[in-house]
């Protein structure tokens, strides 16, 4: 068992980061969170101010819990007016994980027009079907499905995950990175605009899935995506920077046009800087959990 003390101006809450909604392969058993990150299973948990983990190393949790982040001055850069400071304030220690970009974007769209739960079921029948199993403690895991799995599997055996019409836009994207035609470390290295509009090229790839995958795993912290949730407490919020007309016109939408989207997102990334992604998440989690 491994032990990782925060320092004293470090600001951590590992149930609110595991449990805002941005991982979907983290499930919590007493008070173990127990997750599989490519071929890895790992559990940890926190006491105060200790991490205390297994089968993973100091480096790695610290780089993919983002500890290397100074959170205090991230919320402070957010902190722009009552309603952020209050979805701060009750979720204060929620950090942006840095997740495996291959499952980050197969999640992703997966995740199109599914709620948390469905999105669950299906990423994990997909990983018990193309994955690798895994011991741990005596119970079962399965490693995320490689390209190379994902790119030979016929469009019924996706179908049967319950993939529906993504089956084939995720098969398309394995076959894509097969032939080298996504780089991650490219899209890592280049500019938030850039890498969006790479993304945006991939057959399911709209601009929420692409800002998802660039704020989640591609570490593009002003990557602001809109949801029902988001767009849901902008309106609400922050509808006085939007034409009248505008806010009515989207107010009862489940999905959004493309410059209906881009309208929001960057309102978003304009108001809270190059933090927005933070800023996206906190009051998504306190619009869902709290507001809701």
């Amino acid at each position: 068992m491994e032990r990782l003390r925060l320092g004293v101006s470090a600001i951590f809450n590992l149930d609110y980061t595991l449990g805002c909604g941005q991982v979907f392969r983290w499930e919590k058993a007493g008070e173990w969170w127990y997750g599989i990150i490519k071929d890895r299973v790992f559990k940890i948990r926190q006491n105060g101010r200790d991490l205390i983990f297994e089968n993973a190393d100091k480096a790695f949790v610290k780089r993919y819990f983002s500890l290397d982040v100074n959170l205090r001055e991230v919320l402070l850069s957010i902190s722009k007016d009552y309603h952020i400071k209050r979805a701060i304030q009750h979720f204060k220690g929620l950090r942006i994980v840095r997740q495996d970009p291959w499952e980050c974007l197969i999640s992703y769209i997966c995740a199109t027009n599914k709620n948390i739960p469905g999105i669950k079921r299906n990423i994990e029948a997909l990983s018990q079907k193309f994955g690798e199993s895994k011991i741990f403690e005596r119970k079962v895991f399965y490693s995320f499905p490689t390209p190379a799995k994902l790119a030979k599997a016929s469009l019924t055996e996706l179908r049967s995950c319950g993939l529906g019409f993504r089956a084939k836009y995720i098969r398309e994207a394995a076959r894509k990175a097969m032939q080298g035609n996504i780089s991650f470390e490219d899209l890592r290295k280049t500019s938030y605009e850039e890498a969006r509009k790479k993304l945006l090229h991939l057959r399911g790839v709209g601009y929420k899935v692409a800002d998802c995958v660039l704020l989640f795993s591609l570490e593009k912290l002003e990557a602001f995506p809109v949801d029902i949730w988001v767009k849901r407490t902008i309106l609400k919020h922050y509808g006085i920077h939007f034409d009248k007309g505008f806010s009515e016109k989207v107010s009862g939408k489940n999905s959004l046009l493309p410059n209906e989207y881009k309208a929001l997102s960057e309102f978003g990334r304009r108001y809270f800087g190059k933090n927005a992604g933070y800023a996206q998440e906190y009051l998504f989690h306190y619009e869902r959990l709290v507001r809701h």
